[in-house]
C-alpha cells in the first residue's frame, strides 16, 4: 500500500477512492462521507456514472467517470441486452480505475466488483454499504425477491447463497469472472471469494442509523452499523422563490416522490399523485417528473435537498430508497412507504416497525385511493409525528462518518491487500 504526504489530525494522509456504482441515491451519501474524509486530511475521489458526476464535483471532491447509466438497466429489468450493455460498460470503467493512484478503496454494494480492482492495484479495500447484505437470521436477503422471513436458518442460508452461487444473484452472474480476466487476475469462484472475505473479516461499515437498522447479533466481527452519511448540499444552493411562495401560501404540504425510476413514467406517476392529493384534500410538492405549478395546491419540483425540504412537509411519501428513508427520519415527519424494488421493501418494513409510517403500499398496488388514505392517516394521526420527532432527535445526535474516518486513519503500511 502506497502512502504519502504529511500526517493530518493525527492520521496518515491517504488517497481514498470511493467506488459509487449505482443511481443518484447510491452516490449522494458518499459525497458527505467523502467530505468528512477530506476534512480529516485525506485526498478523496469518487468513481460514479456520468449522470451523477455533478454530485461529486459540487461536493468539492475529485470525480472519476464511469461509463453507462444503471437506470437504463433498472427500468428494463427483463431486457438481457440492456443489462449486458451496462455490465460491459461497468467492467471497462472499473478496469480503467485500476490505472489510478490510490491507497485504499471504499466499496458500496453495487460496486462490489471493485474488490478485484483493489487486488489488481495491490491496495486494501473496505465496504461502505448502504444496504445490509451479509447473512443474518434477523431478516431475509434484502436485495432478493424474498419478502417474508424464511426462519433464522433459512434467512442466513439464502443470503449466503447470494454470495456463493452466481445463479442466486443473476444481476452479477459472470461479472466477477469477466472482471478478473479483464484485470489479468487468476480465476476465483464466488465461493472462494466469499470464504476469503469472511476468513479475513473484511471490514464493512453500513451508512444507516442503528436505530433504523439494529446491528444483527449474529453478524461476525468487522460488520458495523455506524449511522447515516448525509449528502452535501450544492455550494450556494438557494430554494426557488416559487417553492418558497408555495410553502408560505398555505398549510404544510406533503411530499410525493418515487426516486430515480419515476422518470421512466413521469406522466403516469404525476397524474396518480395529483388525484391522490385531491381525494385527500392535501397540498403537495411532487418530485415525479415535470416541474411547475400543476394546480393551486400542487407544485412539481426538481432536485431539492431533502434536509431542507422534508422538515417543511406534513408527511413524505416515497419509494424507500435508503437515502430518502434516512432523510425522512432525520426530518422528523411521518412517512408513507411506497417501495418499488430491491432493498426498498426492507426499509419500508423498518419505517412501519418504528411506528413512523402506516402500512406500506407496494408500488405495483398503488392507486390514488390507497395513496390518499395513507397520506390522510399519516397527517391526521398525531402518534406518527410524535414518534417521528422522537426518532429524529436521536438520529440527529449520531455521527455516522466518524467510525469510517477513524478506520481509514488506522491503516498503515501492510504487505498485500484486503479482499473485497
Amino acid at each position: 500500500m502506497r502512502l504519502y504526504g504529511k500526517r493530518a489530525m493525527g492520521a496518515i494522509r491517504m488517497r481514498v477512492l470511493i467506488v459509487g456504482v449505482g443511481t443518484r441515491g447510491d452516490v449522494a451519501p458518499y459525497t458527505g462521507l467523502g467530505a468528512r474524509l477530506g476534512e480529516a486530511g485525506h485526498e478523496v475521489a469518487i468513481a460514479a456514472h456520468e449522470p451523477y458526476g455533478e454530485l461529486v464535483t459540487d461536493a468539492g471532491l475529485k470525480y472519476l467517470p464511469l461509463p453507462g447509466d444503471p437506470l437504463l438497466a433498472l427500468t428494463n429489468p427483463f431486457s438481457v441486452g440492456a443489462f449486458k450493455e451496462y455490465s460491459e460498460q461497468l467492467i471497462e470503467g472499473l478496469a480503467g480505475i485500476a490505472e489510478q493512484e490510490a491507497d485504499l478503496l471504499l466499496l458500496g454494494v453495487a460496486g462490489a466488483l471493485g474488490c478485484h480492482v483493489a487486488e489488481a492495484m495491490g491496495v486494501p479495500s473496505m465496504g461502505v454499504h448502504l444496504q445490509p447484505i451479509d447473512p443474518t437470521g434477523d431478516f431475509p436477503p434484502v436485495m432478493s425477491l424474498f419478502r417474508r422471513s424464511l426462519g433464522r436458518w433459512g434467512n442466513r442460508r439464502a443470503a449466503r447463497l447470494a454470495f456463493e452461487v452466481p445463479a442466486a444473484g443473476p444481476l452479477i452472474a459472470g461479472m466477477s469472472t469477466k472482471m478478473r480476466a479483464r484485470l489479468g487476475l487468476p480465476p476465483m469462484t464466488p465461493r472462494a471469494l466469499y470464504h476469503r472475505r469472511e476468513s479475513t473479516r473484511w471490514p464493512v461499515f453500513h451508512g444507516v442509523s442503528p436505530l433504523v437498522l439494529p446491528r444483527p447479533a449474529d453478524w461476525r466481527p468487522g460488520l458495523e452499523v455506524t449511522g447515516y452519511w448525509w449528502p452535501l448540499r450544492p455550494p450556494g444552493w438557494q430554494p426557488d422563490p416559487v417553492l418558497l411562495d408555495f410553502l408560505e401560501a398555505g398549510p404544510a404540504p406533503v411530499f410525493v416522490g418515487f426516486g430515480s425510476l419515476a422518470g421512466s413514467r413521469a406522466e403516469r406517476y404525476t397524474e396518480l399523485a395529483v388525484h391522490a392529493l385531491r381525494r385527500a384534500g392535501l397540498r403537495g410538492v411532487l418530485q415525479t417528473g415535470p416541474r411547475g405549478r400543476l394546480s393551486d395546491d400542487v407544485l412539481a419540483v426538481g432536485d431539492v435537498p431533502h434536509d431542507w425540504l422534508f422538515p417543511r412537509m406534513a408527511a413524505v411519501a416515497h419509494h424507500c430508497g435508503g437515502g430518502t428513508t434516512g432523510g425522512g427520519v432525520l426530518a422528523g415527519v411521518p412517512a408513507v412507504a411506497v417501495p418499488v424494488m430491491n432493498d426498498q421493501p426492507f426499509w419500508a418494513s423498518r419505517l412501519v416497525a418504528l411506528g413512523v409510517a402506516p402500512a406500506a403500499i407496494p408500488f405495483r398496488r398503488l392507486t390514488p385511493a390507497r395513496l390518499a388514505a395513507a397520506l390522510t392517516t399519516a397527517v391526521t394521526d398525531p402518534a406518527y409525528r410524535q414518534r417521528a420527532q422522537a426518532l429524529s432527535a436521536r438520529i440527529a445526535a449520531e455521527d455516522g462518518a466518524a467510525p469510517v474516518v477513524e478506520a481509514v486513519g488506522r491503516f498503515r503500511v501492510a504487505g498485500g491487500s484486503l479482499p473485497g
